[in-house]
């Protein structure tokens, strides 16, 4: 597998060294400037993070994918692709671990899942959009795992609501902290609500990081914003 590269990236809006970095994982088929615009929501408040937008190869078939599907050690592959390129995307800012956050979109939401929760130290927040570990419970880290909002559709009928769900109870089960919003007659996309849930997540848990403060509502499915649409299936 060819290694991923750094795609288009927004720069720290404070104009000097980056004190964290926030990586992007787009959807198959898609690319890096699907989800780096995005990143101008929420840039305003938190302005010393650099939003960077990682690409995956290409196949044969020229589309983009962080792990093929078809082969049972693909996703495998694509963890150990992206850890790598987390550790040197780190290095090269030098950053630490814990000031790392993951966002991605479908495909790339399982990879960010995976990978967030995988990395020691741990990273300090990941946001998944219409996607889940699908499959045995992602493993939380011997570090702990780091907060976790799924932002999913209703209606999405490539990546089903069902799968959010059974990650939330996989990783609550395992102490995680996990917040859930469904969007309701979404399908399988990112809605504005959803993107503006998602800066208000990262800024509070990247920038301000109100750990043990969030840990009271951790089981609920709830992101603090009363005119988004909630998902109260386990209360």
């Amino acid at each position: 597998m060819t290694d991923i590269v750094e795609g288009p990236a927004l720069a720290a809006l404070s104009c000097g060294k980056p004190a964290f970095l926030v990586v992007m994982l787009h959807g198959e088929g898609a690319d890096g400037q699907s989800m780096v615009d995005h990143a101008l929501n929420w840039a305003p408040t938190m302005p010393k993070a650099e939003f960077l937008a990682a690409e995956a190869p290409a196949g044969a078939d020229g589309v983009r994918r962080w792990f093929d599907a078809d082969d049972p050690d693909g996703l495998a592959k694509g963890l150990a692709t992206l850890a790598l390129f987390l550790d040197a995307a780190l290095a090269k800012r030098r950053l630490p671990a814990s000031h790392l956050a993951l966002v991605g979109f479908s495909q790339g939401a399982t990879l960010a899942l995976l990978a967030g929760l995988a990395r020691p130290g741990p990273a300090a927040a990941i946001v998944a959009f219409s996607g889940g570990s699908y499959g045995a419970s992602p493993p939380v880290g011997a570090d702990g795992a780091p907060p976790v909002l799924l932002i999913h559709g209703d209606a999405d009928e490539v990546a089903p609501l069902a799968a959010a769900r059974e990650t939330k109870a996989g990783l609550t089960a395992q102490g995680a902290r996990v917040w859930a919003m469904t969007r309701k007659g979404l399908a399988h996309a990112m809605d504005d609500d959803g993107v503006i849930a998602a800066g208000d997540f990262l800024t509070e848990h990247v920038v301000h990081k109100k750990g043990a403060a969030a840990e009271d509502h951790h089981d609920h499915d709830h992101d603090d914003h009363d005119h988004h649409d909630h998902d109260h299936e386990t209360h």
